[in-house]
């Protein structure tokens, strides 16, 4: 980079922490201010925010790796995890039925679901302590996306035996620790709405770059790693690379790092299972802040509409990365390594003075990422752990203490696993299909089985975690579908072990969730205690929003790939790709969008 790129990249980075500098006075008037913005942020700045915070750089790096290796298809290993489906289901019930709540952490939600006695007392500690282990995990994987791309950039040496990788992302998320450690929310949103501005421009740059002046040839080379740490190029055509249509089976060699993908349609099946599992049981995290943090139902479902809307945009710049990577390849010889494919294609690529924006753009939406979930992940040591139970009398301004305390002991914890890690994907791949599916199971089953307890829920949170970090230390090679099943099963045994060796919640607490959450499942016994007319509106209501998940899943996968075949230049799926968007958002206006209310009466 030059001077000019150098003081467009440290430009930034200043107003960044004054941005959440300014907001620290705002954010030090109690925890709730802190960690909710006491719940009067507007709805679209909350979902500009997510939208920045989604779009992480190793994130950005892995599902540009798929597209590059296995062309636009590459799209649907990320239903995974990187195509944030789930939104679907946050847009049309699980937003809502999270908000109704009022509370600020999942954690804290244990209490409204199992009650406050010992049951609710051990799944709120066992919810609080599982985020947080998660939230470490997290950071893990931001770091080294974030270390791989910022190395390349900013030339950081390696000393002290640590990588420049280590050091690259050591200085970006100290950086974004100032200003989340100081302003909590109110810092996080704003800075990610400036930031998310940043990212949009440097989006719309890459997109209309690549769509103007790269142009495939009909045959060329890609690259996927080997096992072994190596890298292999292979042949592929134009027509395959640009077609989002998946085959039922890929062709990768064995010795491929990427041949656990080669049983693709029954990997993308496997995929959109675990979506619909995780999708209908909600989020924790820095997702779900959001919808506790809105106003209304109707705002957590505009903001949701927004947030998927912004992301729509990501996967079109995915593929123009990829696209420009390919050609760059073609001329200077194949990029050996998919996941640096975003770093040397803007190295390479992106003229003088747009090279540092982009670097700026793509820095902001690391730390944007960062600060939301090291910000929600505080928020369980604080209000779940030291609050509940260590010092229930602490003051404001001792709990704001343990606030900022609990971000710097997440964020050293994260980059000190990042030394242990080798890649992005395998760190991802282990957080989406082992240790958090040793979560799913029972995180589902709390809001559609009125029998289960806290003691369900507790044993079945700890038994899938222990199995994914068994599976992680003794059988670490394995599909990620193996991966899934062994701690799903785990999970799903000790939370019916657990519900069963004690009594369900009270039907006090019972008939409170069940009447302000109004989920669908299996209720009956609930049901029965309230007014024919009160359950007449709930069952409406039910009925409308599965129909509408159906219209929100295809919608959100047809809206990302409708942009990236304009990308790519393929009319032919653009224009039928178009028409079936068209039809999904017609059932969605009549089926969510018109049907969005302001509260929900509960008498």
């Amino acid at each position: 980079m030059t001077l000019l790129d150098y003081f467009i990249v440290i430009v930034y980075l200043a107003s960044m922490v004054l941005v959440g500098l300014y907001f620290s006075k705002k954010a030090s008037q109690g925890i709730d201010s802190y960690f909710l913005g006491e719940r009067g942020l507007p709805w679209w700045a909350l979902g500009a925010s997510g939208m920045a915070s989604n779009l992480d750089i190793s994130g950005t790096m892995i599902n540009t790796a798929f597209v590059f290796a296995l062309g636009l298809s590459g799209f649907f290993i990320e239903i995974r995890g990187g195509v944030t489906l789930i939104m679907a289901f946050l847009m049309i019930f699980q937003g809502k039925w999270n908000r109704r709540a009022l509370v600020m952490t999942l954690a804290e939600w244990m209490h409204f679901r199992f009650g406050k006695d010992r049951q609710g007392d051990l799944a709120r500690l066992i919810a609080a302590l599982s985020v947080i282990i998660v939230t470490v995990a997290m950071i893990t994987y931001f770091a080294i996306g974030a270390g791989k791309f910022v190395g390349e950039f900013l030339g950081i040496p390696s000393f002290w035996g640590f990588s420049s990788e280590f050091w690259a992302a050591t200085l970006m998320i100290v950086l974004a620790m100032i200003y989340t450690v100081a302003s909590g929310l109110y810092g996080v949103v704003w800075t990610d709405v400036f930031q998310g501005v940043l990212i949009f421009i440097t989006i719309m740059f890459i997109c209309i770059l690549a769509f103007t002046k790269f142009h495939l040839p009909d045959v060329f080379n890609v690259s996927v790693p080997l096992k072994d740490g190596g890298f292999m190029a292979l042949p592929t055509t134009k027509e395959a690379w640009t077609s989002v249509i998946p085959h039922w089976k890929l062709n990768l060699p064995a010795e491929s790092a990427y041949s656990i993908y080669n049983l693709f349609g029954i990997a993308i099946l496997f995929y959109l299972l675990k979506v619909t599992l995780e999708g209908s049981g909600g989020t924790s995290q820095y997702m779900i802040q959001r919808f506790f943090a809105s106003r209304s139902d109707r705002e957590s479902g505009l903001l949701s509409l927004f947030w998927t809307f912004l992301l729509g945009f990501r996967w079109p710049f995915i593929a123009a990365i990829a696209m420009m990577g390919v050609v760059f390849g073609t001329q200077q010889g194949v990029i050996s390594d998919p996941e640096k494919v975003l770093p040397v294609v803007i190295n390479q690529l992106v003229p003088i003075g747009l090279k540092g924006l982009m670097v700026a753009g793509l820095m902001a939406a690391a730390m944007s990422t960062f600060d939301s979930t090291v910000n929600a992940g505080a928020a369980y040591w604080v209000k779940d752990i030291y609050q509940a139970y260590i010092n229930p009398r602490a003051s404001e301004k001792k709990l704001l203490l343990h606030s900022r305390l609990a971000s710097v002991a997440i964020v050293l914890l994260g980059l000190g696993f990042m030394l242990l890690i080798k890649n992005i994907n395998e760190i991802w791949g282990w957080i989406t299909s082992s240790l958090g599916a040793g979560m799913l199971i029972p995180t589902l089953a709390r809001w559609y089985w009125w029998r289960m307890n806290g003691y369900g829920f507790s044993l079945g949170i700890v038994t899938g975690m222990v199995a994914a970090v068994l599976q992680k230390a003794f059988l670490p090679g394995i599909p990620e579908y193996f991966a899934f099943t062994i701690a799903t099963l785990a999970s799903l045994i000790g939370m019916i072990i657990g519900t069963y060796l004690g009594p369900p919640a009270s039907e006090e607490v019972l008939l409170e969730f069940y009447k302000r959450t109004r989920p669908f499942g299996f209720w009956g016994p609930v049901k029965k205690k309230l007014k024919p007319e009160v359950l007449a509106q709930i069952d409406q209501e039910n009925r409308r929003d599965i129909i509408a998940t159906f219209f929100a899943v295809p919608w959100q996968v047809v809206l990302f790939l409708t942009g990236m075949t304009v990308i790519v230049h393929r009319w032919d799926e653009f224009w039928w790709l178009s028409l079936i968007l068209i039809g999904l958002s017609v059932g969605l206006y009549f089926y969510w969008f018109r049907h969005l209310s302001t509260e929900v009466k509960v008498d």
